[in-house]
């Protein structure tokens, strides 16, 4: 029982990774990547869309990322989100393509960039410890209630230990890499 709580774990564990991948994808860097831009919600009939659904995202050039909307009628609802986001851009619309222009990072904003990766890098490491808690008190409850022994126990919590430090070894090395992208001219 306590290997299928491991493979539970990093399960869990694997999917914080994903999600602080996810983050710093829609953190600016220099370069223009669809992620900077493919999950601000649109009010498109009503309903909060990401921009993924309704549009097709290009990048035709290193600073600027292009929007097609399949539906023309929604060109001034992207603008609109794009201008209402924090991405700090002011978008272009051209009656068929809306072109996002990515202007160069200055160095303040660089350092602020990387101080906001590493609050989700910390967000990230918090919420893998906050795993380990939880399956070392199902390991505590299955000692108590005598499914495993002592020192089952102690092997057990070693084990999700290793599993953490893992996992909190990637959430470091992705912070390394994401401020490396960051202060890069």
């Amino acid at each position: 029982m306590p290997k299928e709580e491991l493979k539970v774990l990093r399960e869990r564990m694997e999917k914080v990774i994903e999600h602080l991948k996810g983050e710093f994808l829609a953190i600016r860097t220099g370069r223009a990547h669809p992620g900077l831009v493919s999950d601000i919600k649109v009010d498109y009939y009503g309903a909060p869309t990401p921009i993924k659904q309704i549009a097709t995202i290009s990048v035709p050039e290193g600073r600027q990322i292009a929007i097609s909307p399949f539906d023309r009628s929604a060109l001034k609802l992207v603008e609109k989100a794009i201008l209402a986001s924090s991405l700090g851009v002011t978008p272009q619309n051209d009656g068929e393509i809306i072109r996002v222009n990515l202007p160069e990072l200055t160095r303040e904003r660089r350092v602020e960039l990387t101080k906001l990766v590493g609050k989700y890098a910390e967000e990230g490491r918090i919420a893998l410890r906050n795993l380990r808690r939880d399956s070392n008190e199902v390991l505590k409850k299955k000692e108590k209630n005598s499914e495993i022994s002592e020192d089952d126990l102690k092997k057990y919590t070693k084990d999700v230990q290793d599993v953490t430090d893992e996992f909190i070894k990637k959430v470091d090395e992705t912070l390394k890499a994401k401020e490396k992208e960051i202060m890069e001219e």
